[in-house]
């Protein structure tokens, strides 16, 4: 599986649960938080060149981007390079 264009394949990486006075606070709960953390599977042929993102590389985009697609029974997120605001 191969992004083109400007189009950015990404595995979502899960944070660890937060715990806030012994419970558990779940990911679907923590609405405050705006980004989510994730690998990058695939890049586009016309997103930077590898010295700014390439794959592998862990990002920080926006929860609301892009959209989710199954690719041999794994889950994967579709968005554009303006949906990245960090790249650690």
């Amino acid at each position: 599986m191969k992004a083109v264009s400007l189009y950015i394949i990404i595995e979502k990486i899960k944070s660890e649960p937060k715990k806030i006075g012994g419970l558990e606070i779940s990911e679907s709960l923590d609405s405050d938080n705006r980004y989510l953390k994730g690998r990058i599977v695939s890049k586009g042929d016309l997103c930077p060149p590898d010295n700014i993102i390439r794959e592998g590389d862990i990002v920080y985009y926006d929860k609301h981007a892009g959209h989710e697609i199954t690719y041999k029974q794994k889950q994967y997120y579709i968005i554009t390079i303006k949906d990245i605001v960090i790249v650690e």
